[in-house]
């Protein structure tokens, strides 16, 4: 009889292991509950928040009030406070000032150039700042390039203590004065004819050494990043760039974008190499310190408007930039010099204004690019629908990347019904899949959607999310 009982208890015990997840699954569309299934993700793992924008309550709300690691969706919040806290035409301004005497087009003395965190100064932005200067009459400069960088909090920021890639352009710290993203593009091409990897740099410092160990190999482009190993070594100024694995002729033209110089170093060498390329004439040392009384200015540039800088931070993920927002906001908001501490305050302060309050959200960069940074689905969700209902909406929403369009969903959902139709956000962390923006169904309904999965096989979730846009989608 004891027997005959076990036999009737261990049965009745896994069925009710296998009801526990249909259970859990029961407020989460069928497509969605078996790609969570097929992908080994727990109905726990995810967080869902969908509603229609002009309803009351939530289609879906599942684990919907747990605070969660959003990964880049944390932008959404950052760039939709931007837009509230500076304006949506807010512009940076770069300044050049000298207190030194200028004889003809000699300028005797230094030259300082002032940041006031332009997110955009692109390489070919700071050439045409230093063409403005060159228009004023400046040819040589006698003095040295004194960088004021006093408009951000300068603390130290270990690019490396993230995920122990220091080098990788995305791990870049906020600066005052950030000029090309800090970043080095390296561009590898295979070269059949010479079966060999050429490698070309922008922009191609002096002090830049590239040494190349790349074997060209005919196999599949996947993964081409994964082959490639580099190691860098430093010697004083100098950078040199030692590549190695292998590249293949399928993956044509790709590029790497690597941060490898100090941020103050960075900027002195682009100046002398652009100035030298304009026909100036520079040999001074570089020096951090401020604008003195009384010197004047020689040539500004101007930033794009926050509505079009706000497209590359989303639809790119660039998370410089989005930490640039960041400490904007703070120095904005009277708190200069900026930093992420009162940007994070400066944010919070304005949500609260606009009655959305989030005591779960924890800011640490404003980029996502942390394990720290936490937020609801539901109050993701009731943000895009604060947004929708807000003066900014066509410009948060453009910045958005365009399923099988363009941004980081050029390549995501191609075939679908739902190309074309969903402007949404991604966020990819190691333990962390999301994404949050808004969907056009079938029958013209707008919808704000909102998927986060926080588990060590995230990865897997993609397909869950895409599942739950494509229902969504031809819902009737």
């Amino acid at each position: 009889m004891r027997h005959y009982k076990r036999r009737l208890f261990f049965p009745a015990l896994l069925w009710g292991w296998l009801l526990l997840p249909a259970l859990a699954l029961a407020d989460l569309p069928a497509p969605v509950a078996r790609a969570l299934r097929a992908g080994g993700l727990p109905p726990d793992s995810a967080a869902v928040f969908v509603q229609q924008v002009d309803k009351p309550r939530p289609l879906i709300s599942h684990h919907a009030e747990q605070a969660v690691s959003p990964a880049s969706t944390m932008k959404l919040v950052t760039t939709y406070a931007a837009l509230g806290v500076l304006g949506p035409a807010y512009t940076w301004r770069t300044e050049i000032y000298s207190a030194a005497p200028q004889q003809g087009d000699v300028l005797n003395g230094d030259l300082i150039l002032k940041g006031y965190g332009d997110p955009a100064l692109t390489l070919e932005n700071f050439w045409d700042l230093l063409r403005a200067l060159r228009k004023s009459g400046v040819r040589e400069i006698k003095g040295d390039l004194v960088l004021d960088r006093g408009y951000f909090d300068t603390a130290p920021h270990d690019p490396g203590q993230f995920d122990g890639e220091p080098y990788r352009a995305y791990n870049a710290g906020p600066d005052a004065l950030l000029v090309n993203f800090k970043a080095t593009r390296f561009t590898f091409r295979g070269d059949v004819q010479q079966s060999k990897v050429a490698i070309a740099t922008d922009p191609e410092l002096p002090q830049l050494k590239v040494i190349n160990q790349i074997e060209l190999r005919q196999v599949p482009c996947a993964d081409w990043k994964d082959r490639l190993g580099y190691r860098v070594q430093r010697e004083g100024e100098s950078v040199t760039v030692v590549f190695s694995g292998n590249y293949s002729v399928a993956c044509g033209e790709k590029s790497l974008d690597l941060s490898l110089f100090d941020d103050a170093v960075y900027v002195h060498q682009l100046f002398r190499q652009l100035w030298q390329e304009q026909g100036g004439i520079f040999r001074g040392a570089l020096k951090l310190g401020t604008v003195p009384e009384g010197a004047k200015r020689l040539a500004q540039a101007n930033s794009p408007p926050l509505a079009d800088v706000i497209r590359l931070v989303n639809k790119y993920s660039n998370n410089v930039m989005a930490r640039q927002l960041l400490l904007t906001m703070g120095a904005e908001s009277g708190i200069a010099p900026g930093s992420a501490e009162n940007g994070g305050k400066a944010v919070r302060d304005w949500l609260a204004k606009q009655g959305l309050d989030f005591p779960e959200l924890v800011i640490e960069n404003g980029a996502g690019l942390s394990r720290n940074e936490r937020i609801s689905a539901r109050h993701l969700g009731e943000l895009l629908l604060a947004a929708w209902r807000s003066p900014v909406m066509p410009e948060l929403m453009s910045s958005l990347p365009l399923a099988a369009v363009d941004g980081t969903l050029e390549h995501r959902l191609n075939g679908s019904a739902v190309a074309g139709q969903a402007h949404v956000k991604t966020g990819s962390l190691e333990g962390a899949r999301a994404i949050a923006g808004y969907l056009l169904d079938a029958k013209g309904r707008r919808w704000a959607v909102v998927f986060v999965v926080n588990h060590p096989r995230a990865a897997a979730a993609g397909a869950a999310q895409d599942a739950l846009l494509e229902w969504l989608h031809d819902r009737q």
